[in-house]
């Protein structure tokens, strides 16, 4: 069991009450918190740890365990109860936190971006196999989240604070430093990661992103023409969102986070702020992942004035199909239906938007229209108790979802997740043979996608099927199925 070992073992130690509380209201027994924590330190890189339920039970004794252990519970009971439970909430001590790679109240100036995102993605690549880079961070949330991002709205300077190149410094750098084929092919490999990222989950090629991401900002450090610049900004706003929603994908919540805040720092020196309102979209996805729609709405609002009078209607309506999936998740059932029918009636239009329109939005198409509301009204259906007539609002508009996913081979992620949503649908409407069927579909998609999400949403959609149904053959031959065929396994990303 190296490294996960307390500090001070000799030490008289009273019983941790404060995470005592908090395990006790989570339901784990203690190998099952054992068990999350050993998968979330795989996930970090850390596979020197190794926790048992005797090790479990010393933390609650009062023993305090050594980084990454304090942050990864953390971050599970936070996900768990939906809020914020920081390590000081457990009565565990936290690890010193550089000022530099925690936090998310970041200056908004074109160098200390350029620098911080070179220092975080650098940490990133040297840092988190070994487990260290989660021990740095911490996930915000409420005004501590919110405030920071309404600057993004604040005017800055008209264009990157970057140098115009004199000739001696142009001497210096070997010819063609950066060309416009190279600087089409740094856009165009963007284009390609993303492909990659919704074929195969985040977990493939994140650590390919989080480079690229770096050598972008080595090209930022550069003296560069002020277009050039723009575009490079671009370029790391769209690689640094992409690198947040890999880490998303596979579980790494608090990386997400900072990549998100740092993507939205380059789209604001970029200029380009239909890129902020999608950074910030998904920013408010994690926030409504972690059970805090309250956040997630007030991102969303955010990216809806900010882009008010620049985004095109595709983008319009994925930012309402959002605000219907946080208006559900608050159990506010009229807030979200308008939200539904604005998203709907928005998307009709972008046929007939006649500018070419940015390959980031490009994936919310009709299929991905159709399973953002048809999950708000799953969401409505729980939040009201199970309401069966909301879960009979999402079946026909998350069947429609299943349909068009099917036939998209490079969306396979998406389908898998609405398969999972379809799953949750007949739960709710007390069809435990249909959930599972689909379940089934869900898991040999699960299986050649790399995304923790995927597989973290088909084992509660399973668990939730024993709970209702456990006496149910369908239901219990899925459980062993799932049991061999999705061993409790993650692989370091």
């Amino acid at each position: 069991m190296g490294g996960s070992g307390g500090s001070g073992a000799n030490a008289e130690k009273r019983p941790n009450e404060m995470l005592s509380s908090w395990f006790v209201r989570s339901g784990w027994s203690k190998g099952e918190l054992a068990r999350q924590v050993n998968r979330r330190a795989r996930q970090l890189g850390a596979h020197h740890i190794s926790t048992d339920t005797s090790r479990v039970r010393r933390w609650l004794d009062g023993e305090n365990p050594r980084e990454p252990i304090p942050r990864i519970l953390s971050e599970l009971f936070s996900e768990r109860f939906g809020c914020v439970v920081a390590v000081e909430d457990l009565g565990l001590r936290a690890a010193h936190k550089a000022p530099s790679v925690s936090g998310v109240d970041l200056p908004w100036t074109g160098p200390q971006t350029v620098a911080l995102i070179s220092e975080f993605s650098r940490s990133d690549l040297m840092l988190a196999r070994r487990g260290f880079l989660g021990t740095s961070l911490a996930l915000s949330a409420g005004p501590s989240l919110i405030e920071p991002m309404q600057r993004w709205l604040v005017p800055g300077p008209s264009a990157p604070q970057t140098a115009e190149p004199d000739p001696q410094q142009l001497a210096s750098r070997r010819p063609g430093r950066l060309s416009k084929p190279e600087m089409d092919l740094l856009e165009s490999t963007t284009v390609m990661f993303r492909q990659w990222d919704a074929q195969c989950g985040g977990g493939l090629r994140r650590k390919a992103v989080v480079g690229q991401l770096h050598e972008v900002t080595d090209l930022l450090q550069e003296p560069q023409p002020e277009a050039t610049a723009k575009r490079l900004f671009r370029v790391a706003g769209e690689l640094a969102e992409l690198a947040g929603w890999m880490s998303y994908d596979v579980g790494l919540q608090p990386t997400a986070q900072k990549y998100f805040v740092l993507a939205l720092h380059a789209a604001k020196e970029a200029g380009e702020r239909p890129l902020g309102s999608y950074i910030l979209s998904s920013m408010s996805r994690q926030m409504i992942h972690l059970g805090r729609p309250e956040d997630a709405l007030e991102l969303i609002h955010l990216a809806q004035y900010g882009s008010r009078d620049c985004a095109s209607p595709r983008t319009q309506a994925m930012l309402y199909a959002m605000e219907a999936r946080a208006y559900a998740g608050m159990g506010q059932p009229g807030r979200c239906k308008r939200a539904v029918r604005m998203a709907e009636d928005t998307f009709a239009d972008a046929d007939d938007w006649d500018e070419p329109e940015p390959d980031w939005i490009r994936f919310f198409s009709e299929a991905e229209l159709n399973g953002e509301n048809a999950h708000s009204y799953r969401d409505l259906a729980y939040v009201a108790g199970r309401s069966p007539s909301y879960a009979s609002l999402s079946e026909p508009v998350m069947a429609r979802a299943v349909e068009l996913f099917q036939q998209d081979p490079e969306h396979q992620r998406s389908y898998a997740l609405n398969l999972i949503g379809m799953a949750t649908v007949h739960l709710l409407q007390k069809e435990p043979e249909h959930s599972v069927k689909l379940a089934r579909e869900a898991l040999a998609i699960a299986k050649k996608v790399r995304s923790e999400r995927v597989n973290t949403r088909l084992r509660k959609t399973v668990d939730n099927a024993v709970r209702d149904f456990g006496d149910v053959p369908d239901v219990v031959q899925l459980t062993e199925q799932l049991a061999i065929e999705m061993p409790d396994t993650v692989e370091a990303v």
